[in-house]
């Protein structure tokens, strides 16, 4: 027998222009009917949707009255992640670490973990992507282990915060936050809605207790944060981990800082006991050998504010091939070839007739205009066979015209070559002019890469 009810038709929205009273079944920009811009409204709508509430639990205060100290970071125990962050964590802040699977993300939260731990906090590490187990056999491999340190293995983002109301952590991490899911949101743990819940939620439970949080991201293939843009705006401080999987060198730089400087760079060691923070990483960017060879030269390099002091190797081998091989490794392309055609066209040098590879030592990455003038000089050093004096930094950008021009930290660059013992340093010309220089260090000014070249040949033997 079928059924006597009937379906009633789903209201339709009306939409009428405030000029001419045409309508429509949906909003459009431009009356049909008057050609008006922005007269079409809808019929009956409500102006205001969201009323003032009736009570206030936390009603506002002069600023004066806010008490700061709330606001006052707290040291992790780990002083490069301390630098980074900008003295350490802020309770109730929301940091969100990002990086390639493997570089050592969970390695170094663990270890931040550990250290809270000790200090007196109460910290609760929620894995989703490993079992408690495993976490605790990497934990006591790298000596984090701690009584206030607590672990759980979850992936549902209810639990998770039943966790967090049973523990009441000074510090929670959350490995990762692309592995949490929420039951009340269509759609499996990763994707845009998944993410998004899990982390306003996570995020509003950490205001909401004081409760500093790490949260830890993947990257996509072309090293952005996976997941929704809007995850970025939402935390305080984004943190990106840094680092070639065959170097033990780690980078942690601020993408995005609300309680500090976003400047900063922090360098770690990863090995099979853990990760170290680096106070002084320079040694690890230099060859240690006994004689002087072609084709090398040292320059300082700024990432963030720290100087770093970095050896650029190059090699150029005579070709017959009619497009000579470019090959760089933790040299930018680009800058490569923009430098080789600077040292073909002004320093008359055959580089169209040879390969060229170029490289850095310890897998650190020169980004930056002023290594462009240890480069030229490691590529003219390679082809005329003479090597560059130990003792020797060079670092200036090139320009399309020869020219050698200023770079930004020259000081800092100066006191970091002095402090290590270099005593000649060929730089752009004004340095004299920035300030004092730094004693027991030679500066050799130039205005043009040719006329470094020559200074840096006759500085070698001959």
């Amino acid at each position: 027998m079928a059924s006597s009810k009937t379906k009633t038709p789903a209201a339709r929205a009306t939409y009428r222009c405030s000029e001419c009273g045409w309508t429509t079944a949906k909003w459009v920009g431009r009356c049909g009917e008057c050609q008006t811009w922005g007269s079409v409204s809808e019929v009956g709508a409500v102006a205001i949707r969201t009323q003032p509430a009736t009570y206030v639990e936390r009603p506002a205060v002069p600023i004066g009255d806010v008490d700061g100290r709330r606001a006052e970071a707290r040291s992790t125990g780990v002083g490069e992640f301390d630098r980074v962050l900008g003295g350490g964590l802020v309770a109730g802040a929301v940091v969100l670490v990002a990086g390639e699977p493997g570089i050592g993300k969970s390695t170094l939260l663990l270890d931040v973990a550990a250290q809270v731990a000790q200090a007196g906090g109460t910290v609760l590490y929620v894995s989703g992507e490993e079992s408690a187990a495993q976490v605790r056999v990497r934990a006591e491999r790298i000596g984090a282990l701690a009584d206030r340190l607590y672990l759980a293995s979850e992936t549902d983002l209810a639990t998770l915060l039943a966790q967090v109301e049973a523990i009441g952590p000074d510090l929670l991490v959350v490995d990762s936050v692309q592995t949490i899911s929420s039951s009340e949101v269509d759609g499996s743990a990763g994707n845009v809605s998944q993410v998004r819940e899990v982390a306003a939620t996570v995020i509003a439970a950490a205001k909401r207790q004081d409760m500093a949080t790490l949260l830890v991201g993947h990257v996509t293939k072309d090293g952005s944060i996976a997941g929704p843009r809007v995850l970025e705006h939402l935390v305080d401080v984004v943190v990106q981990f840094e680092g070639e999987r065959h170097s033990r060198l780690r980078l942690v730089r601020a993408v995005k800082n609300r309680y500090g400087p976003t400047d900063e760079v922090g360098c770690f060691d990863l090995s099979d006991v853990g990760i170290v923070g680096l106070a002084d990483p320079s040694g690890l960017f230099l060859t240690s050998r006994d004689t002087e060879v072609p084709g090398t030269c040292v320059t300082v390099t700024l990432e963030g504010r720290r100087p770093l002091v970095t050896e650029v190797q190059a090699l150029l081998d005579k070709t017959s091939a009619s497009n000579p091989r470019r090959t760089t490794n933790g040299v930018d392309h680009n800058r490569a070839a923009m430098v080789l055609a600077v040292l073909g066209k002004h320093a008359r040098l055959p580089v169209q007739e040879a390969d060229a590879y170029l490289a850095t030592v310890g897998g650190v990455r020169l980004s930056e205009p002023a290594a462009d003038l240890a480069v030229a000089i490691a590529i003219a050093s390679s082809l005329a066979g003479t090597p560059v004096p130990s003792g020797t930094v060079a670092f200036g950008e090139v320009g399309l015209a020869g020219e050698v021009r200023a770079c930004t930290g020259l000081q800092r660059r100066l006191m970091e070559a002095a402090r290590l013992g270099f005593r000649r340093a060929i730089v752009p010309a004004g340095a004299a002019a920035q300030g004092r220089l730094p004693d027991g260090i030679q500066v050799l000014e130039v205005t043009d890469v040719a006329r470094a070249i020559a200074i840096a040949a006759r500085l070698g033997p001959g």
